[in-house]
């Protein structure tokens, strides 16, 4: 269920103080986070920031068409093969 809209954008305490330390020392490193349920602010444009996906951190460039997504949307945490179907029809072209 989404977030309710009068609650206002979600983002993790530690992700938030990790962008401000960063703006900050003005460095261009990849901020890396956990936290896939926190909501792209305007604070994070231009930034890059590492979502985990659950196996590995993937690096995700912020850009102000991202604001109001969440980190979780830019990081897929499935990888897609093939339809069983597929597979058979590509098996018997063969």
């Amino acid at each position: 269920m989404a977030r309710s809209a009068n609650k206002g954008p979600y983002v993790h305490p530690s992700l938030l103080a990790k962008v401000k330390k960063v703006k900050e020392s003005g460095k261009r490193e990849a901020i890396k986070t956990w936290s896939r349920e926190s909501m792209v602010i305007p604070e994070f444009v231009g930034l890059t920031i590492a979502v985990h996906n659950g196996k590995k951190f993937i690096s995700v460039f912020v850009t102000e068409n991202m604001v109001g997504h969440y980190l979780g949307e830019f990081s897929p945490t499935r990888t897609f093969k093939l339809h069983s179907g597929q597979r058979q029809a590509g098996e018997a072209s063969k």
